[in-house]
């Protein structure tokens, strides 16, 4: 995938871009999110929600104690998974391939597992209390 830099100046903005990446993502795909705690990794996810068609979007939430929760689309599913509470070897147990079939999937606190080629990275840069600098691929 080419690179591509946004600039956000709003959770609403944030929304917009998500809600863009949904609608040219599609199963089998998987979208590692990197950011600091509050640069809008969510709200990305939410707007990818929206962008494949899942229907209560706006209850998309951080899976940061469930670990992983799975949202039903019209274009395909989103498996939104939150890496913050575990560790690289509990990852593992995830098996977040199966998901691969039917699913696009996304990832926040990616930096805490191992990736293989083919994954897609997003990195959302806080540049200052409404702007987020948000570059996919590269």
């Amino acid at each position: 995938m080419e690179k591509k830099e946004f600039i956000s100046k709003s959770p609403s903005d944030t929304l917009d871009i998500g809600e863009s990446i949904g609608k040219s993502a599609k199963a089998g795909e998987i979208y590692a999110l990197y950011g600091e705690l509050g640069a809008g990794k969510t709200q990305l996810v939410k707007g990818m929600a929206r962008g494949i068609g899942v229907r209560d979007w706006q209850y998309v939430v951080s899976p940061s104690f469930t670990i992983l929760n799975v949202y039903e689309g019209f274009k395909c599913n989103l498996c939104h998974v939150d890496l913050y509470r575990i560790e690289n070897a509990e990852f593992d147990a995830l098996q977040v391939e199966d998901f691969l079939e039917n699913s696009l999937v996304a990832v926040e606190w990616a930096e805490r597992a191992v990736w293989w080629n083919g994954v897609i990275k997003i990195k959302i840069e806080v540049v200052d209390e409404d702007t987020r600098k948000i570059v996919i691929g590269g």
